[in-house]
């Protein structure tokens, strides 16, 4: 019997892939929705806000709301002040400024990372259950004071199923 080799390095290649994808998607089993947004390099301007719609259909299952932020070093503060608004499917409106702590009181990052970047996913709602089904828009604004805040370098939402 002769073996190709070639063939079964490929096939062997291919299972290795499927495997991984497989191992990634089961990792996040949990996602709703998870969707960030780069920001300029320039920095952060207050009047610059960042944008996500949700569909959401079943309104009898909890989840839990994340605020998803990338920094660097640049960022010169151990905390981060937002704006966050949300227009509900029957267009009622919501605002609510939320502080996110990037950093212990020694100033040793929070997010995970290796470097001068870190990821932060920080939990603001645990089992939330959205009273409507239909689209829900949120929108983050930084709130800090700063015309143009450095060493953010994306801000997103993740929702998870609480179950």
């Amino acid at each position: 019997m002769k073996i190709n080799l070639y063939k079964t390095m490929k096939a062997v290649g291919m299972l290795l892939v499927f495997s991984g994808v497989v191992f990634l998607y089961a990792c996040d089993a949990n996602r709703f929705y998870d969707q960030s947004l780069d920001l300029p390099a320039s920095g952060w301007h207050q009047d610059s806000i960042a944008g996500f719609t949700v569909h959401v259909e079943d309104t009898t299952k909890p989840y839990n709301f994340y605020i998803t932020l990338r920094n660097n070093d640049e960022y010169p503060y151990r905390n981060f002040y937002l704006f966050l608004s949300t227009r509900l499917p029957n267009n009622n409106l919501t605002r609510d400024t939320i502080e996110l702590i990037l950093a212990d009181k020694e100033g040793k990052w929070l997010g995970k990372g290796f470097g001068a970047i870190k990821d932060n996913q920080i939990q603001i709602r645990q089992n939330l259950v959205f009273p409507i089904s239909g689209p829900y828009h949120f929108r983050i604004q930084q709130a800090m004071r700063q015309e143009t805040l450095k060493g953010i370098l994306d801000v997103g939402i993740r929702i998870e199923y609480a179950d």
